[in-house]
């Protein structure tokens, strides 16, 4: 039997879990989008982060992604509270502390144009007198909710954060919502 590898643009308020077996009000998850049976995520975005999801029946690949020994990246564009300075890019590169825990190395950009997004639904929250910024950040670890406590802990909160690429593997040509099947060319893992 051959493997199945789903690309996903996982939308705003959505579980990344196919059962929501909470007491709360009906929440979204995967179930409402992908209708293909006994896969699962390789990793996971937060109920409010956005963008690519990559699903799964291959056990090993989904080791091999998900465990930080492998060190494999991931790039988000993260919109953040106010414009950075270099001593806080500076330090998102070379690693913060965040509840007792070092974080490692990482690529980060502050990006000069706004990246090609559609818009969020709901909005983020507007701050007439308070800029916004885009950074574009690579890590090669994911623990929970990390970026948005790495940009807290440098004093830029997080308001918006699209994960647009899991190694070579981009965003580009889905919208919230969308998946499609990888192909042998998507392959270089």
């Amino acid at each position: 039997m051959a493997y199945r590898y789903i690309l996903f643009y996982k939308p705003y308020d959505v579980l990344t879990q196919f059962t929501d077996n909470s007491s709360e009000t009906k929440r979204s998850t995967l179930k409402d989008y992908i209708p293909i049976p006994n896969i699962y995520a390789v990793g996971r975005l937060d109920r409010d982060s956005e963008g690519l999801l990559l699903l799964t029946d291959d056990g090993q690949m989904q080791h091999r992604l998900s465990d930080p020994k492998f060190a494999h990246p991931r790039t988000y564009w993260v919109q953040v509270e106010r414009i950075p300075d270099a001593s806080a890019i500076s330090a998102l590169q070379t690693g913060v502390t965040i509840q007792d825990y070092r974080t490692r190395s990482a690529k980060v950009q502050l990006l000069l144009e706004e990246p090609p997004l559609p818009p969020r639904e709901p909005p983020i929250r507007f701050r007439k007198n308070v800029p916004t910024a885009w950074l574009e950040m690579t890590l090669t670890e994911g623990r929970n909710r990390q970026v948005r406590r790495m940009t807290a802990a440098v004093g830029f909160p997080t308001l918006r954060l699209v994960r647009c690429a899991i190694g070579h593997l981009r965003l580009e040509g889905l919208k919230p919502g969308e998946w499609r099947e990888l192909t042998q060319a998507d392959f270089r893992f």
